[in-house]
C-alpha cells in the first residue's frame, strides 16, 4: 500500500496489487482486440458471396486486379492477372469499341435511327435496361449513352441489331475483333455479359480498355456523363453506374465514393463474376487504367481501386530516360548507296518515357538493333526517313519483369544523290579496291 494526492489535496490510499492487476487485464484485452481484429481482416478479404480473394502486397480484396499507365500500357501493379473470368457488364466496352469503329468508318453515325427488334425489347426485368418497346426508334447516340451510362441490356442488343442484323452475327464480330486486337483470353457468348461464360483476363480488359482510349478518346465524352434523361417523359434520369467519376464530388449520397480525375469506364455485375469495374483516372499529364474483379459489394470495388490509384499517383512518377533524337552508339551512322556520301547520321524518331518508382534512377540498356540493308537505302535520302528500329530494355522493379521499348531509327538529315560522275569514279574505285582485296586473299 502506498499514498498518493488525491483531488484538492486529500489523501487517499491506493492499492498496489489491484493497479497492476487491472494493468495486466487491460493489456491482455488490447491483444485480445488486435488478435480479433486481425481475424477480422483475413475475414474481409474476399469477394463476393465470401468467394476467396487473391493474396497481395496492397490488400486488394479482389480475385484479380491490374493498374497500367494508359499511353505506354506499362504494367504498374497485378494481381492474378492473366485468369480469364466473367466479366458481366464490363463486356460492353467491346460492344462499345466496335459502334466507334463501325461510326468511324463511316458505316454509321450518330443521328442514325435504329428500330428496336423484339430480341432487344423482351430482355428480362432482372437484367438492367432502358425499357425499350419493339419498333420504337432511336438514334444510335441515345442507344450508346443508355449502354455507356446506363448500362442498358436491350439498348446494346439493339445496337448489336443495327451493326450486324443479329445478335449472333453481332457475337461473332466481338470474337474476331478479339483475335484482331491480340485478347487472348476473351470469350464473347454474349454483347451484354448477362451470362457467365463470357469471360476475359483482367490484364485482357486492361489492354482493351487502352485500345479504346487511344483509337477513340471521344468515348470519354460518354462514358464520364453523370446522368442522362432517356426520353422526354422518363421521370427519372439515368445515373451512371461508375459512382467514382469525379464529378460525383458535389452529389449527395454519391460523394463519399468519387475520385478526382475519374472519367470512365465500366462496371459490372452478375453473380458468378461479383462486383466487376474498370476505371480510368488522369491527373496532370498521367492516366492511368485499373480493373478490379470480383469484389464482395458495390462500394468495395471503388475501394479497390481507389487504393490502386493512391499507390500509382504516391509512388511512381513519369521519366524520359532517352530523349528525341538521340544518338545511338555503335549506330551513329548507316551505309546507302548512290549519295554525295557513302553513309548517312542517324537518330532515334522519338523518346523513351516510363513510370519508374519515386527517388530511384532508371536505367535502361540497348539490347538489339536492326537496319535496312543498305541496297534499300539509295539516295536521295530524305531527313527523317526510317531506316531501322533499335530496342532497349528495363528491368522494371514494380513487377520483377524487363521491359521492352523500340523505337524508330532515323535520317538525321537529308542526303542528296551524287553526280554521275562522281559515282562512275567512286565505281572504278570501288572495282580495283574489290581487285586488290582479291589478289591478297591468294596470298
Amino acid at each position: 500500500m502506498r499514498k498518493s494526492m488525491g483531488k484538492e489535496g486529500t489523501t487517499v490510499k491506493v492499492m498496489g496489487r489491484p493497479v497492476r492487476l487491472l494493468s495486466i487485464i487491460a493489456a491482455s484485452l488490447a491483444l485480445c482486440v488486435a488478435v480479433m481484429s486481425l481475424g477480422a481482416t483475413n475475414a474481409l478479404a474476399v469477394g463476393y458471396n465470401k468467394r476467396p480473394s487473391t493474396e497481395n502486397s496492397l490488400g486488394l480484396q479482389v480475385k484479380s486486379a491490374i493498374l497500367i499507365e494508359a499511353e505506354s500500357g506499362q504494367v504498374l501493379f497485378e494481381v492474378n492477372p492473366d485468369e480469364p473470368l466473367p466479366i458481366a457488364s464490363m463486356t460492353k466496352l467491346m460492344t462499345e469499341y466496335i459502334v466507334l469503329k463501325e461510326i468511324k468508318s463511316g458505316r454509321m453515325t450518330w443521328e442514325q435511327m435504329v428500330t428496336v427488334s423484339p430480341e432487344a425489347a423482351n430482355t428480362d426485368r432482372s437484367e438492367s435496361q432502358i425499357y425499350l418497346a419493339a419498333g420504337d426508334q432511336h438514334s444510335v447516340k441515345d442507344l450508346y449513352i443508355a449502354m455507356a451510362v446506363g448500362s442498358a441490356n436491350d439498348a446494346t442488343k439493339a445496337l448489336a441489331y443495327a451493326v450486324s442484323g443479329s445478335i449472333e452475327v453481332f457475337v461473332e464480330k466481338m470474337n474476331q475483333t478479339a483475335d484482331e486486337l491480340g485478347l487472348k483470353t476473351a470469350v464473347f457468348t454474349s454483347v451484354t455479359g448477362f451470362e457467365k461464360t463470357t469471360v476475359m483476363s483482367a490484364a485482357d480488359m486492361a489492354k482493351l480498355s487502352q485500345i479504346i482510349l487511344r483509337d477513340y478518346p471521344e468515348f470519354l465524352e460518354f462514358s464520364k456523363i453523370q446522368q442522362y434523361k432517356f426520353r422526354e417523359r422518363d421521370k427519372h434520369p439515368m445515373i451512371n453506374f461508375n459512382y467514382m467519376l469525379g464529378s460525383n464530388v458535389n452529389q449527395e449520397g454519391l460523394k463519399h465514393l468519387a475520385y478526382e480525375g475519374v472519367d470512365g469506364m465500366k462496371t459490372g455485375f452478375i453473380e458468378e463474376a461479383g462486383y466487376n469495374f474498370t476505371g480510368t483516372v488522369k491527373k496532370g499529364d498521367i492516366r492511368y487504367i485499373s480493373v478490379v474483379m470480383d469484389a464482395s459489394t458495390k462500394s468495395t470495388r471503388f475501394y479497390e481501386t481507389a487504393k490502386l490509384y493512391n499507390y500509382a499517383y504516391s509512388t511512381f512518377e513519369k521519366k524520359t530516360v532517352l530523349p528525341p533524337k538521340s544518338v545511338v552508339k555503335t549506330v551513329e551512322k548507316v551505309k546507302i548507296k548512290k549519295g554525295k556520301k557513302k553513309t548517312i547520321p542517324v537518330v532515334t524518331d522519338k523518346d523513351i518515357t516510363f513510370m519508374i518508382k519515386k527517388g530511384v534512377e532508371a536505367k535502361i540498356e540497348m539490347s538489339s538493333f536492326e537496319l535496312i540493308p543498305e541496297k534499300e537505302l539509295v539516295a536521295p535520302i530524305a531527313a527523317g526517313q526510317k531506316v531501322g528500329t533499335v530496342t532497349y530494355k528495363y528491368s522494371d522493379e514494380a513487377t520483377g519483369k524487363d521491359l521492352t521499348y523500340t523505337v524508330n531509327l532515323v535520317t538525321a538529315d537529308k542526303a542528296e544523290k551524287a553526280s554521275w560522275f562522281r559515282l562512275f569514279f567512286r565505281a572504278i574505285g570501288d572495282f580495283f579496291s574489290n581487285l586488290f582485296n582479291s589478289i591478297m586473299d591468294l596470298f
